[in-house]
């Protein structure tokens, strides 16, 4: 992954993005030598979000099979625990 201080980015934006587009290539920015942000290719991303979507399906699926474990409150019953 290349490294660019944001100052030098300015002026090279066009090819950072093509690096990113085109090349494939991660292009991180930094900014008083610390890492700020990243330009990543498109399918970096998507894959990024895809696992992500992944990670939340198997939270959810875990919090149902407990949920169903501990059994189901009524509404009422909900209210009235926190006071409404």
């Amino acid at each position: 992954m290349g490294h660019i201080n944001t100052v030098n980015a300015r002026a090279q934006f066009s090819e950072i993005i093509n690096r990113a587009a085109f090349g494939k290539e991660r292009v991180t920015l930094t900014r008083r030598g610390k890492e700020i942000v990243a330009v990543v290719p498109i399918e970096d991303v998507k894959l990024l979000e895809a696992l992500e979507d992944k990670i939340d399906l198997e939270e959810a699926r875990e919090a149902v099979a407990e949920a169903k474990k501990k059994g189901t409150v009524s509404w009422a019953k909900f209210k009235k625990e926190l006071g409404m």
